[in-house]
This record gives C-alpha cells, structure tokens and sequence, in this order.
C-alpha cells in the first residue's frame, strides 16, 4: 500500500506576487530612510557648529583671544573638546573659525 500525503506549498505564481509586493514597498521606504540620513547629518553639523562656537568662546574668555583659525591650538586640549575636535559629518571636513568673531566658516549645508 502506498501511501501519498498532500503537503501545503505556495505555488510559483504566489511566490512571485509576494516579492512583487516586497519590491513596491521597499521601492517606497528606501528613498524616504536615505533622505532622513542625509538630514541627520546636517542636523550634526549644526550642533557641531554649536559646540565649536561655544568652546570658542570660552577659550576667548580664559585667554583674552580667539584661537587660530584652523583650531590648532584648542583642537589637542581636553579640557575643550574631551573627545577630540568633530569633524563635518556631511563631508569630512574639518571645522574652521573667522578669528574677528569666532564663528565657524562655511558648513551651510
């Protein structure tokens, strides 16, 4: 006696629906998550920004100036930026200031 037993199994037209489906939806979500990254990174570069003229600032109220331009000076201490001078995270770039004001320049993405 031999015995044949049905099993249940998605057929080839079922399967191909359900990656289809998968294909719109991802083709839908991916463009807005790339979108919000690029956002966050200019979000960064804004405190970033924030925190250098803040640090800037008090370095020009302990020393009576602004440090140099390329933040040589301030960039080494600890006491300033404990985890080291940041870097734009939208392009790599390091930060730099305008030693009449101490402002940073450029990074108006």
């Amino acid at each position: 006696m031999h015995r044949t037993t049905n099993r249940a199994a998605f057929s080839l037209v079922e399967l191909i629906a359900v990656v289809a489906i998968l294909a719109i939806v991802a083709a839908y979500i991916v463009p807005r998550v790339g979108s919000h990254h690029t956002s966050a990174k200019r979000s960064a570069c804004l405190v970033n920004k924030g925190e250098i003229e803040l640090q800037v600032r008090l370095w020009y109220r302990n020393n009576g100036s602004y440090p140099a331009a390329n933040l040589s000076n301030i960039a080494g201490n600890v006491a300033y930026f404990p985890a080291g001078l940041p870097t734009c995270p939208v392009d790599g770039t390091a930060y730099t200031i305008d030693t009449t004001t101490g402002l940073v320049s450029g990074h108006s993405h």
